[in-house]
């Protein structure tokens, strides 16, 4: 999917006048190709290996409460941004912000063969990104507590079924156990945590040898998963 647009810099300006731009969902890809998948997702729904993360931000509904709604939307923005650039850095596809929430896609559109492997560094990059960030909001003057700041993530890898969803509103996402089970483990997972399922660390072995395995009973589930601290 990858086409030898500039998207950058001078260069880039004579594209920019026909309406070639960096897509908002991975800027590594142009709108060209944005355009290309979407239509074929409209086309059919495909099935696509991939690997699914989901960061949820802790503490984001108590702070809402608690302070203006300018610091608030500053807040969120800050989360998006440092989520946005450890995911693209990765060539995942930012899919959805929902709230204090994101969901990211790697393998899609761009494959690499180790998309689980990038889908963790991803997810490390997003936490120590916060980290660093949560650490100036702390001591910015408006009164945040950085502690309550964290951020779980879960990661799970595997088949999806990918395509635009929805009659009256069509939504391009992807959907089936994979993403359901990242999105269980995210929930999960305490602040500050990275929890991934079995067929991560066994196609992402180096970024997960260390991880702590223990069995959970996620909604929706009828049995236990087996999940890994990372």
């Amino acid at each position: 999917m990858r086409l030898p647009v500039p998207l950058r810099g001078p260069a880039s300006i004579p594209f920019r006048a026909f309406g070639i731009r960096p897509s908002r969902m991975n800027p590594n890809t142009c709108t060209i190709c944005e355009l290309m998948f979407t239509r074929v997702m409209k086309a059919r729904q495909v099935t696509v290996d991939v690997s699914v993360l989901f960061v949820d931000l802790r503490g984001y509904t108590t702070l809402s409460q608690s302070f203006s709604a300018e610091i608030v939307s500053s807040l969120l923005d800050a989360f998006y941004d440092e989520c946005a650039a450890a995911i693209w850095e990765c060539d995942g596809l930012l899919n959805k912000t929902v709230g204090d929430a994101i969901m990211a896609i790697f393998n899609f559109p761009i494959h690499h063969h180790d998309h689980a492997g990038r889908a963790v560094l991803a997810a490390r990059e997003i936490q120590r990104r916060w980290h660093t960030r949560r650490e100036l909001l702390a001591t910015d003057g408006v009164g945040l507590d950085g502690s309550d700041l964290g951020i779980g993530i879960g990661i799970d890898t595997g088949e999806t079924s990918f395509g635009e969803f929805g009659r009256s509103h069509r939504d391009l996402t992807a959907i089936g156990t994979v993403v359901n089970t990242a999105a269980r483990a995210q929930s999960v997972a305490d602040a500050g945590r990275i929890l991934v399922t079995k067929a991560v660390c066994d196609q992402a072995p180096h970024q997960t040898a260390e991880g702590e395995c223990r069995e959970y009973h996620l909604k929706g589930f009828e049995k236990p998963i087996e999940l890994y601290t990372i």
